[in-house]
C-alpha cells in the first residue's frame, strides 16, 4: 500500500510522481485544463473585477492567495494587467486600444495577443496613467513582481506531482491554452463577432465560450456595465466566476461592492 503514494526521489532524475502506479500521461490534459481554468477564473475575479473595476473588495488573506495563484499560473503583475485593461476600456476599438481586432485584424490579435499585452504592459507611461491607484507592496516588489520565477515555481510543482516529462507537458499545454486560446478569444473574438444585449458598445457575447473563460466571453455585457460584479444578465447566460465569488462572500473573503444587472 505504501508504494501507491511514494514520493519521487528526484524531479530531474526520475519520472515517477507523487501518484505513481497511475500513468500520469492521461492526467496531462486534465491537469492543464484545470490549471487554465484556475488561472482564468482567478484573473477574472481578482485582476479584472476586484482590482481593475473595483466591483469586489478582497480580504487581505484572499488577496495574497489570488496573487500567489496568478504568480505561478500566469506570471502576470497586478499593476500592469490593470493598466492595460483600463486603457482598453478607455480606447475600445479605436486608436489607442492595445489589442483591438478591428484595428489590428482578428488573427493578429488571436495569435499575437501576448505580444500586444507585453508591449503595452512594459510601457511605464501606460502603467503610470492607467493604474496610479494600484500600489505595489513588499510581496509585489520582491516576489510577485518576478513573473518568470512564479512560472518556474509552477512548472516545478507540476513536475513534483506528475513527474518530469508529464509535468513539463502539462505546464506547456496550460501555457498554450491560457496564452493562445483563452485570453485571445476574449480580446479577439469578443470584439469581432457575436451577439449583443446592448448596442452602446462594440463588444460581443459568446454565451457558450463563457463557460470556459470564467464568464469573460460575456464581453458585451461587461462593456455595458464595467463595474457589475456578475457578467451574466440573462437566464440563459452563465458566469462561472460568480458561484466562486458567492462562496468567497459566504466565507467573508470577498465583499461585493458593485451592483449586478438583470434582463428578462
Amino acid at each position: 500500500m505504501a508504494e501507491l503514494f511514494s514520493v519521487p526521489r528526484s524531479v530531474f532524475g526520475y519520472t515517477t510522481a507523487v501518484i505513481p502506479h497511475f500513468n500520469p500521461l492521461w492526467l496531462v490534459p486534465l491537469v492543464a485544463i484545470a490549471l487554465t481554468q484556475v488561472a482564468v477564473i482567478a484573473t477574472s475575479i481578482y485582476f479584472h473585477r476586484a482590482i481593475a473595476h473595483g466591483s469586489l473588495r478582497v480580504h487581505p488573506v484572499a488577496d495574497v492567495v489570488f496573487r500567489t495563484i496568478l504568480w505561478i499560473t500566469t506570471g502576470q503583475r497586478s499593476q500592469q494587467w490593470v493598466a492595460v485593461h483600463r486603457k482598453h476600456h478607455t480606447f475600445t476599438d479605436r486608436e489607442g486600444d492595445p489589442h483591438s481586432p478591428k484595428l489590428l485584424g482578428f488573427w493578429r490579435v488571436q495569435l499575437l495577443n501576448a505580444y500586444y499585452y507585453a508591449r503595452e504592459a512594459s510601457n511605464p507611461e501606460t502603467v503610470r496613467k492607467f493604474a496610479p491607484d494600484v500600489h505595489e507592496d513588499w510581496l509585489d516588489r520582491h516576489v510577485f513582481g518576478r513573473g518568470w520565477s512564479g512560472v518556474i515555481v509552477g512548472i516545478v510543482l507540476a513536475c513534483l506531482v506528475l513527474g518530469l516529462w508529464p509535468g513539463l507537458a502539462a505546464a506547456a499545454l496550460h501555457g498554450v491554452l491560457y496564452v493562445f486560446v483563452a485570453a485571445p478569444l476574449i480580446n479577439g473574438l469578443g470584439h469581432w463577432r457575436g451577439r449583443q444585449n446592448f448596442t452602446d458598445n462594440t463588444a460581443y457575447n459568446w454565451a457558450s465560450l463563457s463557460w470556459v473563460t470564467g464568464g469573460e466571453s460575456l464581453h458585451n455585457n461587461h462593456h455595458a456595465f464595467p463595474k457589475a460584479p456578475k457578467f451574466s444578465v440573462r437566464r440563459r447566460e452563465f458566469d462561472p466566476s460568480w458561484p466562486i465569488i458567492r462562496i468567497l462572500v459566504a466565507a467573508r473573503l470577498i465583499v461585493v461592492v458593485g451592483s449586478s444587472v438583470r434582463l428578462s
